[in-house]
């Protein structure tokens, strides 16, 4: 019992990083906090914790463990809800992992929608360009573009995303549609998140790869910068197709190359446990994938 309540007073700190401020949502004195993280680090044999003026932070091995912990802490309170009759609401926070511009272009309404459904739930987004880790990371639910991070987990398949390159059609009379990949080296190229000196663009030609190494006319520190200045007709752009999508609906932008493009990238939902997966993970992974499927920017067939 002391264990688990040690455990609660090392993940309340974790996210408060104050002692006084934990003591004081607690309602403990901040001995007991002290005495409570040094029972944890004897009974590791780990320092979790450094202690300075501006407060506390973790260590290496604080990090891996508070993973664990929050997933020991949630496991304990969903068995709570399950005995008590709960379970049948999703309730509890819950920790998901996706691509940056997967939530500025996909997810937001989804995520609206889901938190208007089941109240009861927190979501903690975590947001990179990575595969995660999920178990060491302490991830219930994560979106992945790609190939997956682990065979023991459930992945239920979304879609694919593709590989596009486009230009406003005011670019394209004035300056001539590219007709093979090599034809991108007379043309304004514009660079995104980080690109600066030089670009490389991907293509595919009869299974071979086909890179592109070229100077960019415009370099900008973000997509969402390189699209808008290609739909004002600077030049062509490059990017997985859901940040485009809006733009080539509507016209703003034209698809160039699609005989070239690499082959696209498939989209999973993925989540630990299957059935045994808890009520919040399940509820969301319910409520998120048909809506995923449906999104046309995710369709395996692309229109041109």
């Amino acid at each position: 019992m002391q264990r688990h309540h040690d455990m609660q007073i090392f993940q309340a700190l974790c996210e408060r990083h104050s002692l006084m401020s934990v003591a004081s949502h607690l309602g403990v004195s901040v001995a007991t906090v002290t005495r409570a993280i040094d029972r944890l680090e004897a009974r590791l044999n780990q320092q979790l914790l450094l202690r300075s003026t501006r407060g506390v932070s973790l260590t290496d091995a604080g990090i891996a463990y508070l993973a664990d912990c929050s997933r020991i802490l949630q496991e304990v309170a969903d068995s709570e809800a399950s005995a008590q009759g709960l379970h049948q609401q999703a309730r509890g926070n819950l920790s998901l992992f996706a691509p940056r511009l997967f939530n500025s272009y996909i997810l937001p309404p989804i995520l609206a929608g889901y938190l208007e459904q089941c109240p009861l739930v927190k979501v903690f987004m975590r947001l990179h360009d990575r595969s995660p880790g999920m178990l060491e990371e302490g991830i219930d639910v994560a979106l992945v573009i790609g190939e997956l991070p682990g065979s023991s987990l459930i992945a239920r398949p979304v879609g694919h995303v593709h590989t596009i390159t486009c230009a406003s059609p005011a670019y394209l009379a004035a300056q001539g549609t590219p007709q093979v990949p090599a034809d991108l080296k007379t043309h304004s190229l514009i660079a995104s998140q980080g690109q600066r000196e030089w670009l490389q663009w991907s293509f595919q030609h009869q299974g071979q790869t086909l890179n592109i190494k070229a100077r960019p006319r415009l370099a900008c520190a973000t997509l969402q910068g390189a699209i808008n200045i290609a739909c004002s007709g600077a030049g062509l752009v490059q990017s997985l197709n859901y940040p485009l999508f809006d733009h080539l609906q509507s016209g703003q932008l034209c698809r160039v190359l699609q005989p070239y493009e690499p082959a696209p990238l498939p989209v999973h939902l993925v989540y630990r446990e299957g059935h045994k997966a808890s009520m919040r993970v399940r509820s969301f992974v319910d409520y998120a994938l048909p809506r995923l499927r449906a999104h046309p920017a995710l369709l395996t067939t692309q229109p041109s």
